[in-house]
């Protein structure tokens, strides 16, 4: 069993909503583990009265206690008795005397785990003994946070029941302040305070109400007003999103927490971090999207005038064989400006190619002129490409969907067309199937100077570096089979 969710199914309470409710602790618990200076693992009753740990984080803010990995061994005995105690109890339990049998002493405190008023699970916390030194006021308002948010996890109020992304949330480091029942700060980090300076703030933070605060600092009043509602609201004990507010001189992320562990005194966490350089990476990364996309929407609307001005000048032409040649161009400008028509509504330099090729195929039935009974049919995906790739494949598509319908069906005799997309282990492989009259005595098409034949070979092997082959279908099967094979394609989006 290799993934959380997994690991967390195997224990006695299984149940999706306290699976979630698990999940949702692990994806929020590093905060907890660098305000506790501690590790923590998370720990599950299976069937025989053993326990299994299941997922485990080590903290940013203090040597770690557990080297070793905890995830997947399993404990009984006299190991699990605390376990056995909190899961029972439903309180925390903290282990008398330390264990001194590792390399590393440790204190150990298991903390129940409780979701609608059932113990799902228990959660150990070891704290390293070997560092021994006067706490500082920080580490203090550190230790006495942890201490609420442990007894939070233990009456089921944390983790929020909206998933947060770890990855863009602020840490303990990056600025922590602390808020009491009326919203005023009593202690800030030296981070929260340096921050709090850049963005404009006036005035001492500790001692003020960080809500007008913050408010007042803010560049924009709408979004200074929208970060104070959500300070006030984790006071009043709800979870608000975290919210970037920019000031005179940097933008900041807010989270904020409540702290309303039973029996404790109420407040708030705050959390702040920098995000000044990230978020002009940002807007400077949308600029360059932005004009990106309306760089390909000018080149599709440029090409749609080229294919209307060729369709119109074929309209003139008298030569057929020169109206041929005309609309065929037409063909070739027109799916190329449907690939730039993908690009411009896309927020990636990549393209769907199946949702091109579904676009593609009515211009071509316009088979009607080669026979009103030859079918086309897609069969498998291609996926994503990248845009460099996916042009080059849909012209040779194309181009062979063309020739099928061209050549193999005679006379309008009826027909079928078959574009296969599939994997060959890292290749991607795309097949062109008919069911026709196949291919003439003696031809080679590596040597065949066929205009369409040639654009596909040139774009397959120069511009895919892939390969072409040509023949008849496998089996008892009439007709022709034109394999293309794009080597390398694990590394294409799917």
């Amino acid at each position: 069993m290799n993934s959380l969710s997994e690991r967390l199914t195997r224990g006695a309470a299984s149940a999706p909503a306290q699976v979630d409710h698990a999940r949702r602790l692990v994806a929020d618990w590093q905060l907890l583990a660098d305000l506790s200076f501690a590790d923590l693992t998370l720990w599950v009753p299976l069937a025989g009265g053993s326990w299994w740990c299941v997922a485990q984080v080590r903290p940013l803010t203090a040597p770690t206690s557990q080297p070793d990995d905890l995830v997947g061994s399993e404990v009984a005995g006299p190991t699990s008795e605390p376990f056995d105690v909190a899961h029972r109890e439903g309180r925390p339990v903290t282990e008398g005397e330390p264990d001194w049998s590792g390399t590393t002493p440790r204190r150990r405190e298991v903390i129940p785990v409780r979701h609608d008023g059932v113990v799902v699970a228990v959660l150990a916390r070891d704290t390293n003994l070997a560092v021994t030194r006067s706490p500082s006021t920080l580490e203090l308002t550190y230790l006495d946070i942890a201490a609420d948010l442990c007894l939070m996890v233990s009456a089921g109020t944390f983790p929020p029941q909206k998933p947060l992304d770890a990855e863009i949330s602020p840490r303990v480091g990056d600025g922590l302040v602390r808020l009491d029942g009326d919203g005023c700060a009593v202690y800030a980090s030296p981070n929260a305070l340096s921050a709090y300076r850049r963005m404009g703030a006036t005035g001492d933070v500790v001692g003020a109400d960080l809500a007008g605060l913050t408010r007042d600092a803010a560049a924009d009043r709408v979004a200074g007003e929208a970060v104070a509602a959500g300070i006030r609201a984790a006071v009043a004990g709800r979870f608000p999103d975290p919210t970037d507010v920019e000031g005179a001189a940097a933008i900041l992320l807010v989270r904020a927490l409540p702290l309303q562990a039973p029996g404790g005194e109420a407040g708030a966490l705050v959390l702040v971090r920098d995000v000044t350089d990230v978020r002009r990476r940002d807007r400077a990364l949308l600029t360059k999207d932005a004009t990106i996309r309306e760089i390909h929407h000018r080149v599709k609307n440029n090409l749609q005038t080229v294919a209307a001005l060729l369709r119109l000048q074929a309209r003139r032409m008298t030569e057929p064989a020169a109206r041929e040649a005309l609309e065929e161009s037409v063909r070739r400008v027109s799916s190329i400006a449907v690939v730039h028509e993908t690009l411009a509504g896309s927020r990636e330099d990549v393209v769907d190619v199946d949702d091109v090729l579904d676009r593609v195929l009515p211009m071509l039935g316009d088979l009607t002129s080669v026979g009103p009974a030859a079918r086309v049919r897609r069969v498998g995906h291609v996926g994503e490409l990248p845009a460099e790739a996916a042009t080059p494949l849909v012209l040779a598509v194309t181009e062979l969907l063309h020739n099928a319908a061209e050549h193999a069906f005679p006379d309008g005799s009826p027909g079928a067309i078959e574009l296969v997309a599939e994997r060959d282990g890292d290749d991607l492989v795309v097949r062109v199937c008919d069911d026709g009259r196949g291919l003439p005595e003696g031809f080679d098409p590596a040597v065949s100077e066929g205009l369409g034949l040639q654009i596909v070979r040139t774009l397959v092997t120069s511009e895919l570096g892939g390969s072409l082959r040509m023949g008849r279908p496998g089996g008892d099967r009439s007709g022709t089979e034109v394999v293309l094979t794009l080597p390398g394609a694990a590394r294409l989006r799917r």
